[in-house]
């Protein structure tokens, strides 16, 4: 970093006072000698711990009234220099970023008028290094005024040509400003940072809660990424990421830091690597799926320092190694190496004896797909599918907590993938194709094994046989189906889980805060949309007659769906069949209970465990 010596300081003015002439001199001598210091906080990809980039921050120097962003920034754009003083900050952190080696994207803070102007001046000039491709800087638009609805439209095409160069784009505290909403449903950015103030007790504010559910959903349907900002407590952290966020920052997560590390710590990492939030909602056999049992091959790294002939003579001795990772000397990996590209570049005129007694790090893939060795495979497929297809055919890096482990070649997560499809086909209900007792019975140990809260809700259909003797098992079966859909649409996909057990029995597993409003909402919609099986007369009726086996009359109310909840706090359940045979009395419970009915078994299961 910049060391502010005695000698620089002693340079500009002593102090620069209260008055606007003192400030405007301070902020020029910062200008003219550069005295800004870089900062990155990392950002990490919640879904297993591993560094998606850092955001480069800017400070003044410590004993000026600027060194505050809060501070510098304003007085800027008070007298007119935002413009250079954004373009020196993106200097220095580009470099910075550059010289520390740094794994991942790049985040530059800029503000939208200023980078309007910069697209009208030097657009090509934006960020410039020959050792930081496009591909790896992410424009964070920050909103700094009221609004910049008047600009929008010139905002949106600005956009769309750092984009066409390769850059990629950010909205920054979503939720402070209105027009931010706006910008985002023209823009489409690839990232949507939510704004600290909806983390901040996310855990205890059930709004907030919400507001962050429903940004999720909407950036799932626009194609972008959420990070949240500000999570600064390990509560926090379990909520973001139960809620399906891809990636977060905070004080909790790491602090702004001028020497950042590239591993993240160690109890942040565990929560991560956990799936102490519900997963994804995969509705497969996913238990055993994590990718270090399944995908991870043993290939030994080559230091960033390697000759690209010592790489060369690697793929020539061994012909079934397609790549090969680079890591540090700490064994983080910084990027990778593929065969034929060597192969290429090395056949071509000279270019072996241009580059092969020169650093691997001159022919490597420097943004390589790394993921986190606790990953399951479903979640490792969305992010292959999601990103650059080069990914699939290059293979990928897996790591324990930032540090390289071995890796995993698309081929092998194909495979994996198919056996997962067949799996989930073998256990799967025929009528319904949701998941069976298998699974169910994997999710719920898994649950219980990782120590989370969650519910078991047992579904049932009311007066079903009789149904059938009377309607038939055809419509029967279309009661069956109706039930499978209003609950598979009823639950949040991220966090719940629908499997059916048999017959007309269902198992809803349920990490849902609103879990129970929603266990309301899915009788009321059977209770409205089961009607149409009947006819006239048996609805009017609320019922039909039929004969029992002595001949006798015997009435039917209309067909029902009842409801028993348990709530599996962590420690109070040994194993799936002890909460299965719980839930299986608590249904019969709610079915004591007539008409479409919910019951939540209030007993404590506690085994006084914390």
């Amino acid at each position: 970093m910049n060391d502010f010596s005695a000698q620089a300081f002693a340079k500009k003015p002593a102090s620069a006072g209260e008055s606007p002439s003192a400030v405007l001199e301070c902020l020029e001598h910062i200008l003219d000698n550069r005295e800004l210091t870089a900062l990155f906080q990392p950002i990490v990809d919640m879904g297993g711990g591993a560094i998606l980039g850092f955001e480069g921050l800017i400070r003044g120097p410590s004993d000026s009234p600027l060194h505050s962003p809060s501070k510098l920034f304003p007085v800027a754009r008070q007298f007119g220099l935002a413009f250079e003083l954004e373009s020196l900050c993106r200097q220095v952190v580009v470099e910075r970023f550059v010289e520390l080696n740094l794994p991942g994207m790049l985040f530059i803070n800029v503000s939208p008028d200023v980078l309007l102007q910069h697209d009208i001046r030097a657009m090509g000039d934006f960020v410039h290094h020959p050792a930081l491709p496009p591909s790896r800087v992410v424009i964070e638009l920050t909103e700094n005024e009221p609004s910049y609805d008047c600009q929008l439209d010139m905002l949106v095409g600005a956009a769309a040509g750092y984009r066409a160069k390769g850059f990629k784009v950010a909205i920054d505290d979503l939720g402070e400003g209105y027009s931010s909403l706006r910008l985002w449903s023209e823009l489409r950015p690839d990232y949507v940072k939510i704004d600290r103030h909806f983390i901040q007790n996310i855990d205890k504010d059930p709004v907030k809660a919400q507001f962050v559910r429903s940004i999720k959903e909407i950036a799932d349907n626009a194609g972008s990424r959420v990070i949240a900002e500000g999570i600064e407590t390990h509560a926090e952290l379990v909520v973001v990421k139960g809620f399906g966020v891809c990636a977060g920052q905070g004080y909790h997560i790491a602090r702004p830091s001028a020497d950042p590390s590239t591993v993240v710590a160690a109890e942040v990492a565990k929560a991560l690597s956990e799936d102490g939030a519900g997963g994804r909602g995969e509705q497969g056999r996913w238990r055993n799926g994590a990718i270090e049992k399944r995908l991870l091959i043993k290939v030994a790294p080559v230091l960033a320092t390697t000759p690209n002939d010592d790489v060369y003579r690697l793929f020539d001795e061994d012909p079934d190694l397609d790549a090969v990772p680079v890591v540090k000397e700490d064994g983080t990996p910084v990027g990778l190496i593929n065969r034929h590209f060597l192969v290429d570049r090395f056949a071509r005129p000279y270019h072996r004896e241009l580059y092969g007694k020169k650093p691997c790090t001159a022919l490597m893939d420097a943004d390589p797909l790394v993921v986190d060795k606790h990953l399951s495979i479903q979640e490792l497929s969305k992010i292959v599918a999601a990103g650059d297809r080069r990914h699939l055919a290059n293979g990928f890096i897996i790591t324990d907590r930032g540090r390289y482990q071995g890796m995993g070649s698309g081929h092998d997560l194909m495979r994996e993938i198919t056996a997962l499809q067949i799996d989930a086909a073998r256990y799967a209900n025929p009528l319904t194709q949701l998941p069976g007792n298998v699974p169910v019975n994997e999710r719920i140990d898994h649950y219980l094994e990782a120590r989370v809260p969650f519910c078991v809700a047992y579904c049932d259909l009311d007066h079903f046989k009789p149904f059938n003797d009377v309607y038939g098992f055809s419509q029967g079966d279309e009661i069956i189906r109706l039930t499978g859909r209003i609950l598979c649409e009823a639950v949040d996909s991220s966090q719940d889980f629908v499997g059916h057990i048999g017959g007309d029995d269902f198992i809803l597993v349920l990490r849902s805060d609103d879990w129970q409003a929603r266990c309301q909402g899915i009788l009321e919609r059977f209770g409205r949309e089961v009607t149409v099986f009947f006819s006239d007369g048996d609805r009017e009726r609320g019922g039909y007659v039929t004969e029992n086996r002595k001949g006798e009359k015997e009435f039917h109310p209309l067909t029902t769906l009842s409801i028993g909840v348990v709530k599996a706090e962590p420690g109070a359940f040994a194993s799936c069949m002890e909460l299965s045979a719980v839930a299986a009395e608590t249904k019969k419970m709610a079915k004591k209970i007539p008409g479409n009915s919910l019951y939540l078994n209030r007993r404590d299961y506690s085994r006084g465990e914390s």
